[in-house]
């Protein structure tokens, strides 16, 4: 015996699913000043030789407020902390004239 297909209502309206919101929540009206700002940094590659420090533990590191700079050997740390500040004219023999360019 044949029984006649039935047409139900289907549990979800599809037609509700084409909502566009067109205001932003007021959470999201002001761009966030926390944007990029991680509130700790860890470096594990050696600022030295560039090589890359998959395990850090053992290894001599350099903490400066909210960064820890971790280093391949001691020899690599004192190395970093002989490196002068980068200055211009730190090397210079004279004194820098009004035509130089000082970048920034």
């Amino acid at each position: 015996m044949n029984t006649p297909a039935t047409q139900k209502t289907p549990g979800i309206r599809f037609d509700e699913l084409n909502f566009v919101g067109a205001t932003a929540l007021p959470r999201d009206q002001e761009q966030s000043h926390r944007l990029h700002e991680p509130s700790y940094l860890i470096g594990t590659i050696d600022p030295v030789n560039g090589h890359d420090i998959g395990d850090v533990k053992g290894h001599p590191s350099l903490a400066d407020g909210n960064l820890t700079i971790y280093f391949e050997s001691e020899r690599t740390r004192e190395e970093f902390l002989k490196t002068p500040v980068n200055h211009p004219y730190e090397h210079s023999l004279g004194k820098p004239s009004e035509d130089d360019d000082r970048g920034g």
